[in-house]
C-alpha cells in the first residue's frame, strides 16, 4: 500500500470512529509544501485546479491533489533556477500581470453592475414606449437582368407558380430550393431597397424587379404580423452585455482621468513597434 493509500485509509477509519476526516482550520494560507523556503498553500492549490482543463476536472480528488502538488512543487524549482531575465521576458512577465489584474478589476466592475434592477432598466429603457415593429414573411426570386425579372413576372401574371418559378430559376439557390421562402423577418435585416419594397408592397402581389447588389428581385410578401416584444429572460444575455461594456466604459474612463498620465514616448516613430532586437 502507497504512503497516500495508507493516509486516506487512516483517515477513513477516523470517520468511522467520529472524528473529523480532515482538520477544520485549513484556509488558503494553509502551507502544504515549500521548496528553498518559499511556501506553496492550499489556497495556490485550488487555484490551479480551478484553471485546469474540464477533462482533468473530473479526476478522482487524490489523483488531482497529489499531481498539483507536484507540479506547482517542480514549478517553483525551476522558477528559482532563473536568476537573469531578458527584456522580452521581463516584458511579457510584466503584461501577463498588468492583463491580468486589470481583468480583475473588470470582473468587479461587471458583478456590481449587471443586477436584476439594472437589466430591467435597460429593458424598460428599450421597449416600454417602443412602436410596434411589423415582421414580414416574403419570398423572392433572383435573377442577374432586369429582362429576366420582367420575363418572369409576365410568367406569374399569366399563371406561373411563383414558389416553383423559385425553384427553376433563382440564382439564390438557398431560398430557391424552399420556393424562394424568406420565412418571417423584421426591420434592418434585408439590404435597404429589398426591404422598402417589402414595406411598400401589398399582401400577395408580386413586387418588382427591385435591384440590390446581389441581382434583381420579385418579391412576393405572404403575410405582415404585430411582432411581440422579447421577453426579458430571452435577450438578457444581449442586455447584460450592454450593461457591461457601459460600465466598463465608465470605469475606465473614471479611472484614466484621475490618474496622472504622461506620454514621453509619443512622438517616437512607430516603426519601432516591430524593432524585436530591442528585446532580444
Amino acid at each position: 500500500m502507497t504512503k497516500l493509500a495508507r493516509l486516506w485509509s487512516g483517515l477513513a477509519v477516523l470517520a468511522v470512529l467520529g472524528g473529523p476526516a480532515l482538520a477544520e482550520a485549513e484556509t488558503a494560507a494553509t502551507v502544504m509544501a515549500s521548496v528553498n523556503g518559499v511556501e506553496i498553500t492550499l489556497g495556490q492549490m485550488i487555484a490551479m485546479r480551478e484553471s485546469l482543463p474540464q477533462e482533468y476536472q473530473t479526476l478522482p480528488p487524490d489523483v488531482l491533489f497529489d499531481g498539483i502538488l507536484e507540479q506547482l512543487i517542480q514549478q517553483e524549482a525551476l522558477r528559482q533556477s532563473v536568476t537573469d531575465l531578458s527584456p522580452r521576458q521581463t516584458a511579457n512577465l510584466e503584461n501577463d500581470k498588468r492583463g491580468y489584474l486589470s481583468g480583475v478589476a473588470i470582473e468587479g466592475v461587471v458583478l456590481s453592475a449587471v443586477t436584476d434592477e439594472a437589466l430591467q432598466a435597460a429593458y424598460d429603457a428599450r421597449f416600454k414606449d417602443a412602436a410596434p415593429q411589423t415582421e414580414y414573411n416574403a419570398a423572392h426570386i433572383l435573377v442577374e437582368t432586369v429582362e429576366e425579372a420582367e420575363a418572369l413576372k409576365a410568367e406569374l401574371a399569366a399563371g406561373a407558380d411563383f414558389a416553383e418559378l423559385a425553384k427553376a430559376r433563382s440564382i439564390d439557390t438557398g431560398s430557391g430550393a424552399a420556393g424562394g421562402d424568406l420565412g418571417w423577418f423584421g426591420l434592418g435585416v434585408m439590404v435597404k431597397p429589398f426591404e422598402d419594397a417589402v414595406v411598400a408592397a401589398k399582401v400577395g402581389e408580386v413586387t418588382g424587379p427591385i435591384t440590390s447588389d446581389f441581382g434583381q428581385h420579385l418579391v412576393l410578401v405572404k403575410e405582415t404580423r404585430i411582432a411581440a416584444n422579447p421577453t426579458l429572460d430571452e435577450i438578457r444575455d444581449e442586455l447584460a452585455a450592454g450593461i457591461e461594456s457601459a460600465a466598463i466604459e465608465a470605469k475606465v474612463k473614471e479611472l484614466t482621468d484621475a490618474a496622472t498620465i504622461t506620454r514621453p514616448g509619443e512622438g517616437l516613430d512607430p516603426t519601432l513597434l516591430s524593432n524585436t532586437t530591442l528585446i532580444d
